[in-house]
């Protein structure tokens, strides 16, 4: 049996400042959701007092930081309407 492969370039178009920048602050509102995910299961695992200030310290820490990042991502236009929609749980809890 032959085989052979073909290795096959594609042409590669620089990426302006502003697509980086849209890119960086969408993985960064990724990062954060998944952080905020985390901090809501440890919330709801923990029965200490002092564990449950702390999860009440860190989700209102994300949700800050989320807010923070929606703002950016608004300012350059980069969010599709879906992820800005009020059907968000995230957007009810920070609005």
């Amino acid at each position: 049996m032959k085989i052979c492969f073909k290795q096959t370039t594609y042409p590669t178009q620089p990426i302006n400042q502003k697509e980086l920048q849209k890119n960086s602050i969408l993985a960064d509102l990724n990062k954060t959701r998944l952080a905020l995910e985390d901090a809501y299961t440890g919330f709801d695992n923990v029965t200490d007092p002092d564990l449950i200030d702390c999860y009440i310290y860190e989700v209102n820490s994300v949700l800050k930081r989320y807010k923070f990042l929606l703002e950016q991502a608004a300012k350059i236009n980069s969010l599709p309407e879906e992820d800005l929609s009020s059907e968000s749980p995230v957007n009810a809890l920070i609005g």
